[in-house]
């Protein structure tokens, strides 16, 4: 009797949920959204004044970034937590909550593709696109994190549903016109709201259908792009005008001419064309079975060569295009990961089930599921060390839950630029006290009547000036020589500072010096990098001597962000 699918399905929301309370703080390229959800959830949508309500109450105004960015995610997201969020008992809570529904939208849009797998090449291929799917790492790590890109993620994985359900139908009917054009507007949507370089997806794609499916131009194609391009545009341009208080405004027009065709993309780093090929491909799918021995396969047999070639030959269509841009990241092309998954474990299905015909495939289906396995192990290594690289919000935490502070006193903090990069959120801000301005005349008191009150001001003279820092009682610093005044450590934040390889006989655990000698007495507290390092070391008495011959992978933590207390004179 077969094995039901669902259960292995299951394991992709699960694992998303992992990696999220595994991992609950987040980086700079999500801080927009996630401060942008905040102010929608904490401070409300202004109905008049909105000029004064949103510069006196929502980050994006002091803090805009390079370009511009969408509020339709963060919006969406808002609304789908708002009815929670009463059940929670802190805000922190709350960002894991929306961090939660995003990855939980990520999850039903991988298991509908998925079921469209298991649709086009059978039961058994939908498990292994499960078992491949969860086990790799930063399709799921990155499913719950606010990144544009992963807003994108769900609509171009029920895109590649409906184009793979196209494959599955007879040629002759009717529904055939249907799945194509609602492929199309999905990634047209997605494009113009959220992510630009999904037009060379819908391009790739367009042409394939065009010269191997005879689809229709008049009937398809125009619909498809005039009709998703004018939902996307009343999806963004009256929501964002608004929200940035400039008319009219497209966001992702605005970031496309910035990066692309003024070329400021260039300015965060150039690879080399074939580095989404060499290197970021092979990391996103991690079991190089997959790519090396499945993909192949299925290519190989006739049965699926023709449903796999309608995925690899867009998907990779338009990696080779995207290539020629010189900024390169692996987040870029991720949405082609699950369409390579799929065609992999068509490959992986057709091993499977001739394991028991020759010793070949007995072998090639041992190395199939030991390779599953080990992904799953890289991936929660790779998991650990992941969630070292957050000593913003573990300084944070630390700095409200661990130390103790005078009741009914009023403290002011500043956040230096690596916190803010690291985990730093409104979310973990404390919320005693009133927090919506109604009035610009009502800031200074709304201000001073909270609990805490927080600064991340970047300008360089002002943080010259020994008067600015007079007003903080505490400071999250990453090189506390920087900050002006008497101050003294009270607690040191440690996180990821690289893998060093130990050969027999040589020492883990080597000392790392305090930045100050006369520190005073650092806060006593578990935190998540002490268990995780402890489980290492844990890790390491098991299997170092026993299993691998002296040999260890050494995860070394440095100091990162020191929580300065001011010294009263």
């Amino acid at each position: 009797m077969p094995l039901p699918a669902w259960p292995f399905y299951l394991l992709i929301p699960t694992f998303i949920l992992i990696h999220l309370f595994v991992s609950p703080y987040t980086k700079v390229e999500e801080s927009f959204n996630i401060q942008a959800i905040h102010d929608i959830l904490v401070h409300g949508i202004p109905t008049e004044n909105a000029d004064q309500f949103l510069t006196a109450n929502y980050d994006h105004v002091s803090f805009p970034g390079s370009v511009p960015r969408t509020f339709a995610g963060a919006l969406v997201l808002s609304g789908l937590s708002r009815p929670w969020v009463g059940l929670l008992k802190d805000m922190a809570q709350v960002q894991l909550l929306v961090r939660g529904v995003l990855g939980l939208l990520n999850a039903t849009a991988l298991v509908a593709f998925g079921r469209s797998v298991q649709q086009a090449f059978g039961t058994s291929a939908g498990i292994w696109y499960a078992l491949f799917q969860a086990g790799q790492f930063h399709a799921i790590y990155y499913a719950s994190r606010t990144l544009p890109n992963m807003f994108a993620f769900v609509f171009s994985n029920l895109a590649l549903r409906s184009l793979l359900l196209a494959y599955t139908v007879p040629w002759s009917t009717s529904n055939i016109s249907g799945y194509y054009r609602l492929a199309l507007y999905l990634l047209t949507i997605a494009g113009v709201v959220f992510r630009s370089e999904l037009a060379i997806l819908v391009g790739t794609i367009t042409v394939y259908l065009f010269v191997t499916r005879k689809i229709s131009i008049t009937g398809i194609i125009i619909p498809a792009g005039l009709g998703g391009l004018i939902i996307g545009l009343l999806c963004t341009v009256p929501l964002d005008s608004f929200f940035w208080q400039s008319f009219p405004l497209w966001p992702e027009w605005t970031g496309f001419y910035y990066n692309t065709i003024q070329g400021h993309s260039a300015d965060w780093g150039v690879s080399p064309w074939h580095y989404y090929f060499a290197n970021a491909i092979p990391r996103l799918l991690l079991n190089p079975v997959s790519y090396l021995v499945c993909i192949p396969v299925a290519l190989f047999n006739a049965a699926t060569r023709n449903k796999s070639l309608a995925l690899l030959i867009p998907l990779l269509g338009f990696v080779a295009l995207y290539s020629f841009l010189p900024h390169k990241e692996w987040r870029f092309v991720l949405y082609v990961i699950p369409g390579l998954t799929g065609v992999a474990a068509s490959g992986a299905s057709w091993i499977w089930t001739r394991k028991s015909k020759s010793v070949a495939y007995a072998i090639l289906s041992l190395a199939l599921a030991g390779s599953v396995v080990l992904s799953f192990v890289a991936s929660t290594a790779i998991l650990g060390i992941s969630s070292l690289n957050y000593p913003g919000g573990e300084a944070l935490y630390a700095l409200h839950n661990g130390i103790k502070h005078p009741s009914g006193q009023h403290f002011n903090v500043y956040f230096d630029n690596l916190a803010c990069q690291t985990g730093v959120t409104r979310f973990l801000e404390n919320h005693k006290g009133p927090q919506t301005v109604l009035d610009v005349l009502e800031a200074q008191d709304t201000l001073q009547s909270r609990t805490w009150t927080y600064d991340k001001t970047e300008d360089p003279s002002a943080l010259l000036d020994p008067m600015f820092w007079t007003k903080f009682d505490y400071v999250l610093a990453e090189r506390p020589e920087k900050v002006i005044g008497s101050w003294a450590v009270v607690h040191v934040v440690y996180g990821f500072g690289g893998v060093k390889f130990l050969k027999p006989g040589e020492e883990s655990g080597s000392p790392v010096e305090p930045l100050y000698v006369e520190t005073s007495k650092a806060v006593t507290k578990d935190d998540w990098t002490t268990r995780v390092a402890a489980t290492w070391r844990r890790l390491e008495g098991l299997l170092r001597d026993s299993l691998l011959r002296g040999y260890w992978a050494e995860v070394r933590m440095e100091p990162k962000i020191r929580i300065l207390k001011k010294q009263m004179k």
